[in-house]
């Protein structure tokens, strides 16, 4: 075997030791934490979306109405900059291509 064979093969296995260490830890994690909620996966989701924010208590409804409108705002934005890019694929001019024989 070559060098450069030898050091991609023990590239490779390091690699692979390390997803394998990153696999065992996230695993003892989510088992870990799973446990601590009685194994329950929505439980758990629900407390990860409230630690980061994303899931916030809606008091009112005016809290609510805000937060649909926020939404709302988000989807027209996300069609304002999709349907232009849809329109000009669809109405694409075709080339024309010429056989030679």
């Amino acid at each position: 075997m070559t060098t450069n064979t030898k050091n991609s093969k023990t590239a490779g296995r390091i690699i692979l030791a390390m997803g394998s260490i990153i696999c065992l830890w996230v695993g003892a994690a989510l088992t870990s934490a799973l446990s601590s909620v009685g194994w329950s996966v929505s439980t758990l989701a629900g407390q990860y979306m409230s630690a980061i924010g994303m899931v916030k208590p809606l008091h009112t409804l005016v809290d609510y109405y805000t937060h649909i409108k926020g939404i709302e705002y988000l989807i027209c934005v996300a069609f304002f900059v999709a349907f232009p890019v849809f329109f000009k694929y669809v109405n694409k001019v075709p080339k024309t291509v010429t056989a030679k024989k």
